[in-house]
């Protein structure tokens, strides 16, 4: 199974001098008070609905929360008609709410902005469909993910969402904000969007447990409600005082006099009335002690009535504008080693998002009407994409994703059996497959053949140069879709890559050669087999161990003859960057045994170093230096599980640097975290930039936190953000950004110097629910990752452009698909186009196709993004406007246009929010338009704008 943890929590609303009466359910939102909890995971989920809904029935007033859908969407699946008329009357009643919705609860430190839309639209999308209005989710519930990001506050107050409350931020955060009574705030998610980006967001009390003492299932130890007074185990009084306590204690941190209690936890309410009846006898025995003089008032309720209170309250409320990374939830535990753990599976992710977005996109332009998402996301999850499962649930969810491939495999063929013929019918299906092993230059299925084809889709709307690298035994001719041979280079495989474990392939060879793809489009490439007396022997220039310059048009890299590189110049701008050092280093995880903090180690969620300087890999490494007309490369060699190939492709602004990690070696009985270092000499003064889940960036200050005084105790992880997309230094002449295929972990621990951790290897859990070590194994020993940093070293007024388009398009990068055609070229060419685009118009270059999926016959969901931030880049920062028709002139005129909040569950003109004051008389409230149905296709974008659609052709 892929379950990691479940939470079942029911909520209690406290009032202290009666701030709220209760009332009895007469329908579904604000207008009524109602019950909760939250779901995460556990094997059986199933039970805990079951036992729930049974629950609910027995007493109207009971409140039960609900978030994550691929749980519920399997249970109701398997449920009858009079069940789920019952679940849909609890739902209209405001008995049973759902919250958040999203097919999984994401991880917010790691996870895409890209893949955090889709899951809650997937979620929003069955709710919507099954139950209607009530059921869509008003308040984000995000109480058990290991750190908070503005950019999920953004997404969520664009998905329409009134509130946030989430559960764990730094403990030291956590005591400021408790003293100070600023548990709650205004959250300001964008630095772009202004108002329609505020979500009032809350900090539970205790992340998602229930008050001491107050833990009624079947797991727990504590004292029911005993209230049989002729028995001798009678404890009313005691508990009645005791809960009264507890309530008086939590409010002494929060500004009105309505707190929240979170009743329930990891695994619980598989016997639900266990819970409910304790808390019918708690609710009756605390309200009847208002006779005696008490100020507490307690009711069954969920997160949007306790969120609606707030709003009446009148108050007015501190914001924030900066986030909840990194937290430490103790002096030496730091959530900060999950934004690497698990790297593989990282990749993984992101790779599988690219392949759905194209999928998507051939889905709706040849109109297959086929949709498969679900395991995307559940990949999302907390406990997934974030690298914190045991190692088989870690499989699982690979071998989820590996399913959802082979069923988007379907698709694409589905969509080039129809747009790839010339003319429909005469031309037989090519079966298109997928190579997932490129990135270790395995191939199977075309080696040896004598002609195959590659097809590239570019999935976004723009033209790319893209460099194909396609593993061979042999020499091909290539040509392009004129029918020119196309100039390639034929180089070895390094060996560092053919004794990559598991790799079988016999391919030596690889062809690397340039390619000019269309916007929302495809080329095709034939090869055919060539005899050795028609090879073309082009010039290759190669050395070893000796001083080594890569340099095209754009860019200088110099090596010395240690294979260390001293610097990078840009030649079109005149400034350069010296580097100190480049190279990998480990350091040691702490072997701690977790019995308190000082003992804390090091694991797959937490980061912490035992000492804090790393180790270089090696203190020696060779350098061979290849040249060609097409790409020069430097191969570093540092040990035999350590390497990196620096790669400069004629034409290119960025460098590539193309790093292999593993097996890292435990022989020594030591867990080792792998690092990468750039260090150069920009005077950054303590000063890095990283983005938030691959949109908007975020400054970062060495031992700082903008937000309260910040005691440092790990100098090492305490300085250690996510890096979904990139990171960056600068001073006054010179940006080094560094993009990264995959979330990372990473920083500026000293001036000038970008590190960002890629692998790790560790011995000890570090017993926050993993309970095994981060040693990932493959074919026999230690897991090998490969991945990709690409180095950009602009002016900073000029690097905008570069970085945002370079991450946009390593993001959605071209999808590769081969076919083994029977047929010669000439007959090839007159039955298939070898190219075809969507758009007969270049799109504005800061305008990203962000979704484009069908939803039914001449139906489509679309969302077009900004994708600069303001002051960013003196041109493309500027507000643009795109013609919607533009992307659909290939399917048809458009017939009715409805714009959507950014989850795709209602009318952008139907949203009506809470309004919420500022402490500084600052309010939220947005005008929204009145017009549902627009005639006019044209739209305006500002900066980091995402606008959605829904388009009827």
């Amino acid at each position: 199974m892929y379950i990691s943890n479940y939470c079942a929590i029911l909520l209690l609303i406290v009032a202290l001098c009666f701030g709220v009466s209760q009332k009895s359910p007469n329908g579904c939102g604000y207008d009524v008070n109602s019950e909760p909890r939250n779901d995460i995971q556990h094997a059986c989920v199933q039970y805990i609905l079951d036992s729930v809904i049974q629950a609910l029935l027995k007493n109207p007033e009971r409140r039960f929360i609900y978030v994550e859908m691929a749980f519920f969407w399997r249970w109701w699946n398997e449920q009858s008609d009079d069940v789920r008329e019952t679940v849909k009357e609890l739902v209209n009643d405001g008995r049973l709410e759902f919250i958040s919705g999203g097919w999984c609860m994401n991880d917010e430190g790691i996870t895409h902005y890209n893949s955090i839309i889709d899951q809650h639209s997937l979620g929003a999308e069955f709710l919507r469909d099954q139950f209607g209005e009530c059921a869509r989710p008003k308040i984000g519930w995000q109480i058990d993910p290991f750190g908070h990001s503005r950019e999920v506050a953004s997404l969520f107050a664009q998905m329409g969402f009134d509130g946030l409350f989430f559960g764990r931020v730094d403990y030291q955060d956590y005591q400021y904000r408790t003293m100070t009574k600023t548990m709650e705030m205004v959250w300001k998610g964008s630095a772009n969007l202004n108002r329609e980006s505020w979500l009032f967001t809350g900090v539970l009390p205790r992340v998602y447990e229930p008050p001491d003492s107050f833990c009624f299932d079947q797991f727990c130890n504590d004292q029911p409600v005993m209230d049989d007074s002729s028995l001798h185990d009678y404890n009313v009084p005691e508990r009645v005082q005791a809960f009264i306590n507890a309530a008086h204690d939590q409010a002494r941190g929060y500004a009105t006099n309505h707190i929240i209690m979170t009743m329930g936890s990891d695994f619980q309410y598989e016997y639900a009335n266990v819970w409910f009846k304790n808390l019918d006898k708690l609710i009756k025995y605390v309200n009847a002690q208002q006779v005696n003089g008490s100020d507490v008032n307690v009711f069954y309720s969920t997160p949007s009535c306790y969120l609606y209170a707030l709003n009446k309250a009148g108050l007015t409320w501190p914001s924030k504008t900066d986030d909840f990374f990194p937290i430490a939830q103790n002096p030496h535990g730091f959530w900060t080693g999950y934004f690497t753990s698990r790297a593989a599976l990282k990749r993984y992710e992101r790779y599988s998002n690219n392949i759905l977005q194209a999928t998507r996109q051939l889905n709706a332009l040849s109109e297959i009407n086929l949709r498969s998402s679900e395991a995307m996301g559940v990949a999302q999850h907390h406990d997934a994409v974030s690298g914190t499962e045991k190692q088989h649930v870690a499989d699982d969810y690979a071998q989820r994703l590996s399913q959802g491939i082979d069923i988007a495999t379907d698709v694409i063929n589905s969509s080039y059996a129809k747009l790839l013929p010339k003319e429909s019918g005469l031309a037989p299906p090519l079966v298109q497959f997928l190579c997932h092993y490129s990135n270790i230059s395995e191939c199977l299925p075309i080696e040896g053949q004598i002609r195959f084809t590659l097809t590239l889709w570019n999935p976004t709307i723009h033209p790319v140069t893209y460099y194909a690298r396609v593993p061979a035994i042999m020499q091909y001719s290539i040509r392009d879709p004129t029918g020119s041979i196309v100039p390639s280079e034929f180089l070895p495989i390094p060996n560092i890559t053919k004794n990559i474990p598991g790799r079988t392939s016999s391919a030596n060879y690889q062809h690397i050669f340039k390619t000019s793809l269309p916007a929302l489009g495809f080329n095709t490439y034939y090869f055919e087999m060539i005899h050795d007396e028609k090879i073309e022997k082009k010039k290759v220039m190669m050395t070893q161990n000796e001083t080594c310059t890569l340099e095209n048009e754009h860019l200088r890299i110099e090596f010395d003859d240690q294979g260390n590189l001293h610097q990078i110049t840009n030649l079109e701008k005149g400034i350069a960057t010296s580097f100190t050092t480049q190279g990998f280093y480990w350091y040691t995880g702490f072997p701690g045994n977790n019995s308190r903090s000082e003992f804390q180690a090091s694991g797959a969620y937490f980061f912490r170093p035992l000492m804090p300087d790393p180790q270089p890999v090696s203190t020696m490494r060779s350098i061979t230096c290849t040249k060609t007309e097409t790409v020069q490369s430097a191969l570093i060699i540092f040990n035999n599980w350590a390497s990196q190939e620096v790669n400069l492709f004629q034409g290119s602004v960025a460098v590539e640097f193309e790093w292999t990690i593993g097996p890292i070696p435990i022989d020594d009985y030591i867990g080792k975290e792998i690092v990468v270092r750039y260090d150069t000499d920009i005077q950054s003064k303590s000063t890095y930039y990283t983005d938030a889940n691959g949109r908007e960036v975020l400054e970062r200050k060495v031992d700082y936190r903008p937000t309260w005084n910040y005691t440092v105790n790990e100098n090492i992880s305490g300085n250690y953000y996510p890096i979904s997309s990139r990171i960056w230094i600068k001073d006054e002449q010179r940006q080094l950004t560094v993009l990264t295929d995959r979330s990372e972990g990473g920083g500026s621990i000293h001036d000038g110097s970008i590190e960002i951790m890629v692998h790790r290897r560790l011995l000890y859990d570090d017993n926050e629910g993993v309970g095994e070590p981060l040693n990932e194994t493959a074919f026999g020993t230690g897991l090998v990752v490969r991945g990709k940093h690409f180095l950009i070293l602009e002016p900073p007024e000029n690097s905008a452009l570069i970085h945002r388009v370079g991450a946009q398009q390593l993001f959605m990068n071209p999808i590769a698909t081969y076919a083994l055609p029977q047929n010669s070229y000439a007959d090839y060419e007159s039955l298939y186009r070898q190219t075809w685009s969507a758009l007969s118009d270049s799109m504005p270059l800061n305008v990203h196709l962000l979704t484009f999926d069908q939803l039914g016959p001449k139906q489509f969901l679309i969302r077009i993004e900004h994708y600069f931030e303001l002051n960013e880049d003196e041109i493309y920062s500027q507000s643009v406007q795109i013609d919607l028709q533009d992307l659909f002139k290939s399917l048809g005129t458009i017939t009715d246009l409805i714009e959507l909040t950014l989850g795709a569950n209602l009318p952008l003109s139907q949203l009506h929010r809470l309004d919420w004051m500022t402490n500084n008389n600052e309010s939220s409230h947005v005008e929204t338009t009145q017009q549902t149905h627009l005639k006019d296709t044209m739209v305006m974008l500002n900066p980091m704008q995402i606008k959605t659609f829904q388009v009827t052709l």
